[in-house]
């Protein structure tokens, strides 16, 4: 038969055009849906009467320690780039035939009621099962959130001018992946207080953006937020960009970059432009409000740099490094991808 015949696609997310493809299919039945499927859009938003909605679902695909908490995280951070509070989440947890135990189990729910306790959701509901043909857990979030009408940010709403500024650093979720996944290969090569400190970057500096998406919607002067997970800071930027039709800019020696991330990324072959980035929050400002928000954060213990500008479409989506400009390449796999 004719699809046999056909290259099966990469591990990762589908390419964007495909991606886009599909998304166009999509018919929006209920006029109450005042953002649906988007390349670059966090979440969707329904108008709840005073409020708006705003709801998300995302898979831990990649990550097998500490799966509940960085479900929790994943799925409240994209809640808050669209300026809203996460609060209620529902769960579908996939469990490996001959592999599961009570304790394993118990395991992952205690991590998930922790996050949630830390952040203040309620877990609401969901589904559980052992799967067969699976190797590994895989935990899948629904988190809803609400947020004033008067509040509500989406990534379609970057200006031309306006600056591009990112919290913490980049592939800090994929440090903490290197660090738990491949322990034991580390070990050879680097001292425990090294693989421990990479391990802890979970929840330090941590993969949670909540606090900085608040703070930054209470400054004012945001028009975009986009959380950068699969495909990195690059992915996160090129999807900002084509969300609201513009070009963009990005300085590479501004880029933060921890180096307990830039050795594990040099000893694996990974680019952490392109590799898993949860923990960062891209943010694009008035800049006239630019310094606000860095300072504001920056208050909270959180560091915040301005890394880049958006520009007009036709100058398409850059990264200048020692004064030379190259195209900011999407990644069709995530960089992490590289390490299993």
């Amino acid at each position: 038969m004719m699809h046999d015949m056909e290259d099966s696609l990469p591990v990762g997310k589908l390419k964007v055009d495909f991606l886009y493809s599909l998304i166009a299919q999509a018919e929006i039945i209920d006029p109450r849906v005042v953002i649906g499927p988007q390349i670059g859009e966090d979440a969707t938003v329904i108008d709840f009467g005073d409020k708006y909605l705003v709801a998300k679902t995302d898979p831990i695909t990649f990550a097998t320690d500490e799966i509940g908490w960085y479900l929790v995280c994943v799925n409240s951070n994209d809640i808050a780039t669209m300026g809203a509070v996460p609060k209620w989440l529902l769960l579908t947890v996939l469990l490996p035939e001959h592999k599961t135990t009570e304790s394993l189990v118990q395991q992952i729910f205690e991590q998930i009621l922790k996050a949630c306790r830390e952040f203040n959701i309620t877990l609401c509901g969901g589904h559980t099962e052992i799967t067969y043909g699976l190797d590994r857990p895989i935990v899948i979030g629904q988190m809803l959130g609400e947020v004033s009408k008067d509040k509500l940010v989406t990534s379609s709403g970057a200006r031309i001018g306006d600056d591009i500024l990112l919290s913490k650093g980049i592939a800090i979720e994929a440090t903490s992946i290197i660090a738990r996944e491949k322990e034991a290969e580390l070990k050879e090569r680097y001292s425990g207080e090294f693989i421990d400190k990479a391990k802890k970057f979970l929840k330090n500096p941590g993969i949670s953006v909540l606090k900085e998406a608040l703070i930054t919607t209470e400054v004012g002067g945001v028009h975009a937020m986009h959380d950068p997970t699969e495909g990195g800071i690059a992915n996160a930027v090129n999807e900002l960009a084509i969300c609201a039709d513009v070009g963009a800019i990005i300085f590479e020696e501004r880029i933060p970059i921890f180096s307990e991330t830039r050795k594990l990324c040099e000893d694996f072959g990974l680019e952490p432009l392109g590799a898993i980035s949860s923990g960062a929050l891209l943010i694009v400002a008035d800049p006239s409000f630019s310094s606000k928000i860095i300072f504001a954060i920056q208050q909270k213990g959180i560091s915040c740099t301005n890394i880049g500008a958006i520009l007009p479409r036709e100058e398409g989506v850059s990264i200048e490094s020692k004064s030379k400009r190259r195209p900011l390449p999407m990644f069709d796999s995530d960089e992490i991808t590289k390490i299993f």
